[in-house]
């Protein structure tokens, strides 16, 4: 009980450490022999609440040795005026040097007494009046000391008001800008007050005039407790006299206040202190830096010459928001930065709050290159002050709103911290204490109100919070300082930043849109009004405008844009991943001036524009993966329709990331080929096993077991954009069925699958053609395994065997294909060959095809599937080699065309060169006509002949919009007459 008695008597109770504590309590009559005195209870609480209750205690013990006599005054304010107790001990055990400058100059401590502090509007006359005296005899040092006692009296009142609420809690505390707004006003004062001193101290000075611009951090209303403030000078009349009271200004300032640093000015500290307003045009003009512009961004007049200050800010203003024209602007202030961070220590880089990664500047910087290049068009974000510039940017769109909050919390957060370093000795610092000093991080987390948490102590939840805040701002940072879309907007002239002006039209028809009146529609379309989307639009489209420019068709893709934004318009991540992606804007523009097939696709799966800015996820996705995940989501839906319309979904998709790939040519003719049959074959998977589903459920049982087999392009995995899918439908009876029963359910199933594909839909068609099957048309649509044996083995004629060349599972029941393919081996790979009559009948057949089937007026030289060398003579000539040689040769035994043409060299059937223009014919033509659906949006076996489309489809195939594409015309038929000289001697020759 005596030791508890002790321990409650114990000054540590309320927080000392100090082995004074004790003595200190009882020279200030608060503590006796037995503890605390009566009625000084909450005082003591009070004391415990400081950041450092110890220092607080201290500046109180020196108040009363300092002034014993006012001591007793000082002791009833504090145990009656909550504001006064808040106030005072805030900042004494915030501050040793505030607390310095209290003891120094007694009496001070009653500026916390009245109901509220000198408001900034007071602060010029206060100063004014300090360095005034009525008689008019202070001396210079006079001056200066009394400068500096009113500065610091009216500092101490901005941290009372900024720190009480810390100790009380009914004060309240003062939000971030307003503490350091009141501290730019509090610095302005004092200039203007140093520049009375100077007045009086150089004399008269007749009509030489003065202006003081703020810069820096007094420009932005963003000054610090500890702060240099930066200023450039501008002078009229006598420069020699406006050079001396510019220089006088400086020391009286310096001396009393602050250091006031001119080295932003023209050429620095080599450079004249003042200059005329001509002499800083000529300057800026011919001579300027990148890093002077930006600088001048928060160019202020603060005291001096009103109307020359005003002056000097219209006459810079202009170049400030043209800097970003300048070549490589965007490069410098990127470079400028780097240049910056590189200079801290490497061993304190990452506790340096102001230059350091992750730390004030990077905001700074970031806000700043954003509003150069950006604020040439829009006036809202020409604010000095990066708070207000940060909103700014927000609200225009420039910035995503989450980003804007996020870079706002953080900076404040390390402005506060900051604040509460720079405070404890009044000493410029951006120094956060190391995590070894548990000491000096106790202090600064209770000096920014941050307490402990669940058993964590407050020094160790303020490091975690600035770390988290600095790897926020840093991520951030990086996300927009580095943004590549930057670089493109700055390259954009001014005046092509106002889209809608006649300089506008001008310009888009030099960049060789056809219809500039046309195109300005669709820009106010897009761009009218006030509403966020607006303004992000009109951040994009000068960079977009430019973009599809180069592409084929710019009118197109203006018009494709505007579908596509006014479909997605409340799509919430679709303006935001354009502005935050340059790749993705970029890649676009290229897509929507090239095809009409992307942005029918792209309103219906707008997911897909997200990959753009990873070519990795866009064009290297596993057609394995993509399969499984079509068939998983379609086996999830609860019926055949919600089975059928998610299928679609995901196939749109995948076509449309694979229509994407091909256009920016990330993908090879194969790849694009077995990514659209692999789709197309888990598209037939998931809608006959949904199918199968409601067919047993009617049922009450299966009967059968199905097998769908790939023919033709599906079967060869050498499907294009439009191709149907061939296929045969094969099955077998289950347990004690029969075959009627069998052929009878499975026959149902089909037609129900080919139906649901079929219907119809706003993406390319889902359609599954049987019309291979023995007996074609007329014939069933489904037969077993023994029904095909027997046809097969009875009637199949030579054109049914090459059409096996292609067969292969692709969909049902996997044991069931096998079987089939194993029955059809010995048809399509006829032992012995082919006989005589019979290769006659093959050439028969592809002579009475390329006759018949040829549209009437096709160009046989570019008709890429029945042309001359095109798609069907090369797969023809693959086929009769296959037929005559495959029973022979396994390599053969194959269903893609050029892999069986591959297998006739390595056979020594055919030369490497033959087969090599065979080969590159194939793809050509298969390229070609999947370019020619991709631009026209519908399927189409004739290249254009002429104009844009046919240069759209140059462009596909690598060659660009400025050359002739006659060019790729005669490519494409010299490659393709190669290849026809083949086919001569290998089809037709024995």
């Amino acid at each position: 009980m005596a030791d508890r008695a002790r321990q409650t008597a114990s000054p540590a109770r309320f927080g000392f450490t100090d082995d004074r504590a004790a003595e200190q309590l009882r020279a200030v009559g608060w503590w006796d022999a037995a503890g605390p005195v009566a009625g000084t209870e909450p005082l003591l609480t009070a004391l415990s609440r400081t950041p450092d209750p110890d220092l607080a205690l201290r500046g109180l013990e020196r108040l009363w040795e300092t002034d014993p006599e006012a001591w007793p005054e000082l002791d009833e304010s504090l145990r009656g005026n909550a504001r006064l107790r808040g106030q005072l001990l805030a900042v004494l055990g915030s501050s040793s040097a505030l607390a310095d400058f209290l003891v120094s100059e007694p009496g001070q401590w009653r500026r916390l007494t009245g109901p509220a502090p000198t408001p900034p509007t007071g602060y010029t006359t206060a100063l004014l009046a300090a360095v005034r005296a009525e008689s008019g005899t202070l001396t210079l040092e006079e001056a200066q000391h009394a400068l500096r006692v009113g500065y610091r009296a009216l500092l101490t009142e901005i941290a009372a008001a900024d720190l009480g609420h810390l100790v009380e809690d009914g004060l309240a505390g003062l939000p971030y800008a307003e503490v350091t707004g009141r501290l730019t006003a509090l610095a302005e004062a004092a200039l203007a007050a140093g520049l009375a001193v100077a007045e009086r101290e150089v004399g008269e000075p007749g009509d030489t005039t003065l202006a003081v611009i703020a810069m820096g951090k007094c420009g932005g209303w963003e000054l610090n407790y500890v702060s240099d403030v930066d200023v450039i000078f501008v002078g009229e009349g006598d420069q020699r006299l406006a050079t001396r009271l510019a220089s006088t200004m400086l020391r009286v300032v310096g001396k009393s206040c602050f250091e006031v640093d001119a080295a932003l000015r023209p050429e620095g500290k080599a450079g004249a202190l003042v200059r005329t307003l001509d002499g800083h045009e000529t300057y800026y003009k011919k001579w300027a830096r990148t890093w002077e512009f930006q600088a001048l961004l928060k160019a202020r007049p603060v005291v001096g010459d009103v109307e020359l200050g005003r002056r000097y800010t219209d006459l810079v203003a202009p170049m400030v928001w043209a800097a970003a024209e300048r070549e490589n602007f965007v490069a410098d202030v990127q470079r400028m930065r780097r240049r910056v961070e590189r200079h801290v220590p490497a061993e304190i880089v990452d506790r340096e709050l102001k230059l350091g990664r992750g730390g004030l500047r990077d905001v700074e910087f970031a806000v700043q290159l954003l509003q150069l290049v950006h604020g040439r068009a829009d006036p809202e974000l020409r604010s000095p002050s990066t708070m207000d510039a940060l909103d700014a940017l927000g609200a225009g769109g420039y910035v995503g709103r989450a980003d804007a909050a996020e870079l706002e919390e953080s900076y404040e957060f390390l402005r506060t911290v900051e604040h509460r370093l720079q405070l404890r000795r009044l000493r410029r610092t951006h120094l956060f204490p190391d995590d070894s000093e548990t000491g000096e991080l106790r202090r600064l987390a209770r000096a920014c109100g941050v307490r402990s948490v669940r058993g964590k102590p407050a020094g160790e939840v303020l490091l975690a919070e600035f770390r988290r805040h600095a790897q926020r701002i840093r991520k951030l940072h990086e996300k927009l300082f580095y943004r590549p879309l930057l670089e493109s907007v700055a390259k954009v002239p001014t005046e092509a930043l106002r889209l809608t002006t006649k300089q506008a039209a001008s310009r888009l028809a030099a960049l060789g849109y056809a219809a500039p009146d046309g195109a300005l529609q669709h820009i106010g379309a897009l761009t009218t009004g006030v509403s966020r989307r607006a303004a992000i639009q009109q951040a994009l489209l000068p960079v977009l405008l430019d973009l599809l420019a180069d592409t084929p068709d710019p009118d197109g893709g203006l018009l494709a844009y505007r579908r596509v934004s006014e479909a997605l318009a409340e799509t919430p991540w679709y303006l935001r991943v354009l502005r935050d992606t340059s790749a993705v804007v970029e890649r676009l523009a290229v897509l929507l001036g090239t095809s009409r097939l992307v942005p029918d696709l792209l309103v219906r799966a707008p997911e897909v524009l997200q990959l753009l800015g990873d070519p990795e996820k866009l064009a290297h996705r596993s057609t394995d993966e993509v399969a499984c995940s079509l068939r998983a989501a379609a086996r999830r839906q609860p019926g055949l329709g919600a089975a059928v319309r998610t299928a679609r979904s995901l196939r749109r998709h995948e076509m449309l990331r694979v229509a994407c790939a091909d256009l920016l040519g990330l993908l090879e003719v194969p790849d694009v080929c077995a990514a659209l049959s692999s789709v197309w074959g888990a598209v037939l998977q998931s809608a006959l096993a949904a199918a199968l589903r409601k067919r047993v459920a009617e049922v009450g049982g299966e009967p059968a077991r199905i097998a769908v087999i790939g023919m033709g392009r599906l079967g060869g995995a050498e499907l294009s954009y439009t191709s149907d899918a061939d296929v045969l439908f094969v099955c077998a009876p289950v347990g004690e069925a029969t075959d009627a029963e069998a052929v009878r359910f499975a026959s149902s199933v089909a037609e129900t699958v080919r139906q649901a594909l079929g219907a119809p839909s706003q993406d390319p068609a889902l359609q599954v053609d049987a019309d291979l099957r023995p007996e074609g048309r007329s014939g069933p649509l489904v037969r077993t395994l023994d029904s095909y044996r027997a046809y097969y083995t009875r009637w199949a004629e030579v054109w049914e065997a090459q059409a096996l060349l292609r067969a292969r599972f692709v969909a049902g029941d996997v044991e069931l294909g096998e079987r089939f393919g194993e029955l059809i081996d010995p048809i399509r790979y006829p032992e012995g060959g082919l006989d005589a009559a019979q290769v006659r009948e093959v050439r028969r057949i592809k002579a009475r095809v390329d006759t018949e089937r040829m549209p009437k007026g096709a160009d046989r030289t570019t008709h890429t599937k029945l042309g001359r060398g095109g798609l069907a003579a090369v797969e023809w000539t693959a086929q009769l080699w296959q037929l005559r040689y495959a029973h022979e040769i396994p390599d053969l035994r194959t269903t893609s065309t050029p892999e069986a043409l591959r297998a006739l060299v390595r056979a020594g059937l055919a030369e490497a060169a033959d087969v090599d223009s065979l080969i590159e014919a194939w793809m050509l033509a298969t390229k070609a006509r999947n370019a020619a659906m991709l631009v026209r949006g519908k399927a189409v076996d004739q290249l254009p002949s002429s104009g844009r489309e046919l240069t759209t489809v140059a462009s596909v195939l690598g060659y660009s919009v400025e050359d002739d594409p006659g060019e790729f015309v005669d490519y494409y038929r010299r490659t393709t007459r190669r290849a026809h000289a083949v086919v001569e001697r290998l089809f037709y020759e024995d």
